[in-house]
């Protein structure tokens, strides 16, 4: 009897049961989890190396193995493969049970790291000490809390990312995009800052110390990296500190910049950040679960860009409380400082409103007020704070505080663990200030956009379905319209799963990429001016 498929359903149909190998690498990755599982427990394994070893390992080869028997049988290409008949893809029962176990994994990670064996000025126990000896051959330190969720959260960037080379198989732009977030994450956010650490002291430092420092990311991303406590560690490192210094402020106004100017904000979302390297590989198949609303929308344009307001004022506050105000003494003293900011956010906003107002639209209301708060607030700053002090605050419990809400709760808690219920960026969607100021970079100055064919387009609804970010996708395919939108990440994924070849990621000329009018309408349209601008 033939097992061939011939069905041409777009939408696919409801998942089979789980092969024979599928159930045996969820046994194996399962018994993994369960030595980690084990450790919560306090049951004391003799060699932690090797059990910890055996444990990845397990995770690892599970994962890639139900992969391969999921992915490598099936034809190059993608459909919607049942993905709403999964419990675990479509908010069911099992979608709940993961979400909830992330989230209170989570809790447990950045609140009560003591249940995890956290014993600060001893020896660690439970979880935490089963991962001391690849922390001690790496930076040669005890695990802390962190070590154990950079360790698993690189793991399952690498398994998922294998899984996810072969899901998108027959895409190049989608390999090589995975490739590059699984060689960041690996290098640039866990081993290099581990080796760093390890160099502290040496000689070919000089006696000197090195900070720990995840060169790819970038503030307001890394909102404490021009915190008091960080800017001494960099002096005091010597000329290695001082050029990681001048590294972090060119990363935010030189580099990224231009970047995003070249490529838009997928350089740097979609191919080197860590939280989006997640979001891509372990969150993939809750991609679908975005709202696509307009209501979503607009709370997304409100949150989001909250936020950079907020953080905007939290690090110029934590600036200003360190800086002094003797100009004998100091060339960058307090006034200097909050000028400095107000006439560099003057300027753009002027900028902004003068030559690209059109183009935001009502978004022009949104960055209106955002920067009426803004130069508010430094007023208030420099007339009502004083040493220490911002406002009626203290500048630690200012940092402390958006550490909480943002770094924790929203990154963090809601970002990752909300996976399976909100779909798999929420935080780069709602939260990440970065993303939304390469956002506004992308939306007025870049040469990105995703150009459509709207003649070829069959309203399948594959692009809206798989767009992670929340884009009616289709809406604009179905008029052929260029897709210029801040929150776009330039993921590729509704390209990838179109069957039509309708839409197309590239870099082009400014002029002409944001035309609301590209559909054929008959009257409304003069087809001769729209052939001579092509």
């Amino acid at each position: 009897m033939s097992t061939y498929d011939r069905s041409m359903a777009l939408t696919g149909q409801p998942p089979k049961i789980l092969s024979r190998n599928q159930k045996i690498a969820t046994l194996i990755g399962m018994a993994g989890l369960m030595i980690i599982l084990l450790t919560a427990f306090n049951v004391d394994f003799p060699n932690k190396g090797l059990w910890l070893s055996i444990s990845l390992s397990a995770i690892s080869a599970g994962t890639i193995w139900f992969a391969w028997d999921a992915y490598s049988q099936k034809l190059p290409g993608i459909k919607n493969d049942g993905v709403w008949f999964k419990s675990i893809s479509s908010k069911g029962l099992w979608g709940w049970v993961a979400g909830i176990a992330l989230t209170g994994f989570y809790i447990i990670l950045y609140f009560y790291p003591e249940y995890l064996g956290l014993v600060k000025g001893g020896s660690n126990k439970g979880v935490i000490a089963l991962f001391d000896p690849l922390s001690k051959l790496l930076s040669g330190n005890l695990a802390s809390q962190w070590f154990v969720y950079g360790t698993l959260y690189t793991v399952a960037i690498l398994a998922f990312g294998i899984k996810f080379l072969w899901k998108y198989r027959h895409n190049r732009y989608e390999k090589i995009r995975t490739m590059s977030v699984m060689f960041f994450q690996t290098a640039f956010a866990f081993i290099i800052p581990e080796l760093m650490a390890r160099l502290n002291g040496d000689k070919i430092l000089n006696g000197g110390s090195l900070p720990y420092y995840d060169l790819k990311n970038v503030w307001p991303l890394n909102y404490y990296n021009f915190e008091g406590y960080r800017i001494k560690a960099f002096l005091s490192s010597g000329d290695i500190g001082f050029a990681l210094l001048v590294f972090g402020i060119l990363s935010v106004f030189v580099i990224t910049p231009i970047l995003t100017y070249k490529f838009g904000k997928r350089w740097y979302c979609s191919w080197v950040c860590g939280c989006g390297g997640l979001a891509e590989t372990a969150g993939d198949s809750f991609r679908q679960l975005s709202d696509k609303t307009v209501k979503a929308w607009n709370v997304e344009r409100w949150v989001v860009h909250s936020v950079v307001v907020f953080v905007t004022l939290m690090t110029t506050a934590v600036i200003y409380s360190y800086l002094g105000t003797d100009t004998s003494k100091y060339w960058l003293t307090k006034s200097t400082f909050l000028i400095g900011v107000a006439v560099l956010l003057t300027t753009v906003f002027a900028w902004v409103m003068l030559f690209k107002r059109q183009q935001l639209q009502k978004d022009a209301q949104y960055g209106a007020i955002g920067y009426f708060v803004i130069i508010m607030a430094l007023i208030g700053i420099h007339f009502f704070s004083g040493d220490g002090n911002v406002f009626l605050f203290k500048s630690e419990t200012l940092r402390k505080s958006y550490s909480f809400l943002i770094g924790s709760i929203f990154s963090g808690v809601i970002g990752t663990g909300f996976y399976p219920i909100f779909g798999n960026r929420v935080w780069c969607r709602f939260g990440c200030p970065m993303a939304a100021m390469m956002g506004f970079q992308q939306r007025l100055f870049s040469k990105f956009r995703i150009t459509t064919n709207g003649g070829q387009c069959i309203s399948c609804g594959n692009c809206s379905t798989y767009c992670e970010m929340g884009i009616d996708v289709r809406a604009y395919a179905q008029k052929g319209e260029n897709i210029v939108r801040s929150s776009c990440v330039g993921c590729g994924i509704c390209s990838a799963v179109c069957p039509r070849g309708v839409l197309k990621l590239e870099n082009g000329p400014l002029e002409g990429r944001i035309d609301s009018n590209q559909v054929l309408l008959g009257n409304d349209v003069d087809l001769m001016t729209l052939v001579n601008k092509k």
